[in-house]
Order: structure tokens, then sequence, then C-alpha cells
């Protein structure tokens, strides 16, 4: 197990004068989503320079969109000197005092884990025998491809639905945390089979009469009386899609039922059924029927109007 503790390192004795993480994210974040305090979402670019950053409880993890940077520092696992490639990471241990050294402008999408919202799920996870100290990845860039797909879905969706949903990024996180733990040769404790019959029943009828609201991951896990990393796979197992997957159909098909039966404007329709508005709603609707919900309820109008 690594020994984290907290404290500052200089990185470069020459160069750049240090830039706080304040200053330095001021006037660099492009976009920054925090839903329900369980991830924090930043997109951002900086300038090249020396960057210390107070350690924080915060499990911090940094994909490089620049290629060809040199970066060189400490993140909690001593001191290293990697270049950027397509798909490199870089993780930064909690409650440590990070110093790193960029000689470029660059530009990272960044996923902060809270471990006060974390660390008792990991317990349950990995039977009280992992921990985020445990992960052998704070050397340096290293690659995941597993995490690489999962965040380019989650920012996807953020990008569909607007403001992610609590059920998106604890799925998500807990998509992207079991993979660093699987990558350090601590896997998480096995989760055998599917949900329960009864399990499975309740898990959807809590989604489908819950439709309009944020429902969380928790939630859901807690209806089938499992933990939530537990939960999320067993789940996927029984039903064969994430369950953040599962209730964006149960939406489409409680959307598709009030553009067939009622006259409902769009946006009515996209607040009963848990989108922000009625362009959120008509961009999941097209990638999901391959058509707009205006032309969906005409397409029914029309049917009906053809038949004997």
């Amino acid at each position: 197990m690594l020994a984290l503790v907290r404290r500052k390192r200089s990185v470069m004795n020459s160069g750049p004068s240090p830039i706080s993480q304040i200053e330095a994210q001021a006037s660099s974040v492009r976009s920054r989503k925090s839903p329900g305090g369980i991830l924090e979402l930043l997109d951002y670019e900086r300038p090249g320079g020396h960057f210390e950053i107070p350690g924080s409880d915060d499990l911090v993890l940094h994909h490089a969109m620049v290629c060809g940077v040199r970066v060189r520092g400490d993140s909690g696992g001593g001191l290293f000197d990697s270049t950027t490639e397509p798909g490199v990471f870089f993780l930064a241990a909690p409650n440590f005092d990070h110093a790193v050294s960029v000689d470029r402008p660059h530009q990272n999408r960044t996923v902060c884990f809270p471990m006060a919202q974390w660390r008792g799920m990991l317990d349950e996870a990995t039977g009280g025998v992992g921990s985020v100290e445990s992960i052998g990845l704070y050397r340096g860039a290293f690659r995941a491809p597993a995490i690489q797909s999962a965040l380019r879905n989650l920012w996807a969706l953020c990008d569909e639905e607007g403001a992610p949903s609590r059920l998106l990024v604890r799925a998500a996180g807990c998509e992207v945390l079991a993979e660093l733990f699987r990558q350090s040769g601590s896997a998480f404790a096995p989760a055998k089979g599917g949900l329960s019959a009864g399990a499975q029943r309740r898990c959807i009828d809590l989604m489908r009469a819950h439709l309009g609201e944020d429902l969380s991951l928790d939630q859901l896990a807690a209806e089938a009386r499992l933990s939530v990393f537990h939960f999320a796979r067993m789940s996927k197992h029984s039903v064969g899609v994430p369950p953040r997957v599962y209730l964006t159909r149960l939406r489409i098909e409680k959307a598709c039922e009030l553009l067939e039966h009622t006259d409902y404007s769009i946006t009515a329709i996209a607040h009963e059924v848990g989108y922000s508005s009625n362009q959120v709603l008509a961009r999941v609707f097209c990638r999901h029927q391959r058509m707009s919900p205006e032309r969906y309820r005409r397409a029914v109008q029309e049917r009906a109007n053809v038949r004997p």
C-alpha cells in the first residue's frame, strides 16, 4: 500500500512562477457539472506552467485531451516524467498536496470523486480490504481503454441531456472505480448472478413511478436490498443494459404513449418523463426513435386517419 501523507514537493527549481489552483481554474474551466455532489466534471484548458494544488479529500482523474504535452510532478506516488498520448490518464491521490509542471498549453477532462460520497461504497465493494490509497496508478500516465470508453459515453450523455442525472453519474463512477481497482490488481468482491425476479420487478416499478424525478442509483439499490456496486452489475446482468439505459428506455416508452394518446405539449411531456426541456427530449427521442417527437405524433395521427 502506498504511504500517502499531506505534503508539497518542488518539481522544478526554475521556470514559470507557480500558479495557484484557483487562479488556473478561474479563467480556464470551459464547463463544470456537479450533480448531487456525487462527481464533479470539469473540462478545462490551461497554459503551461508550474501548478501547486492543495490536497483535498477528492480522488481526481485527469484525461489528457492534447498529445505531446510533457508533464512532470508528484501526484501521490512519487516523482514522474510523462508525455501525453491518445487515451492516457493521470490519477491524483486524495489528501496529498500535488505539484505538477506542464511544458505548454493543454486541455483536460477531469473527474473528481469526493471520498465522503464513495468510501462507504468502496468498503462494501471490496469487502473492507481495498482503499483508494492502495490504487497503484498515481505515478504518471497510464492507459485505460475501458475508462476512456466510460468517460466518452458520460460526456456524450451530459451533452445530450444537459445536467447529468444522479443515476448517470453514480453508475459511471462505479464503472471507472472498478476499472482503477482492476488495473491495480484489487478486484471488487464478486457479484453472483442477476437480480431476483422480485427485486427486478420492484426496481422497474420504482423507475416507472418516478420517471419525472432525478432517481438515484442508491434508491434503486436500496429497493433491491443490495450495495450500489453490486446492484449496478447485477441489474445489468438481469436486463442486459445498465440501469440508466433501462430508465431512458422507460422514459421514451412513456413519451411515446403520451404523444399517441394525449394532446400535451412536447415541453409538458418532457417534464413528465424527466427531461428539463423539449430540446433535451428531442435529442434523446431522435436517438431512440429516429424521428422527432413532433414527427412521431404526426405519423401516429396519419395512421389513425387512414384506418377504415
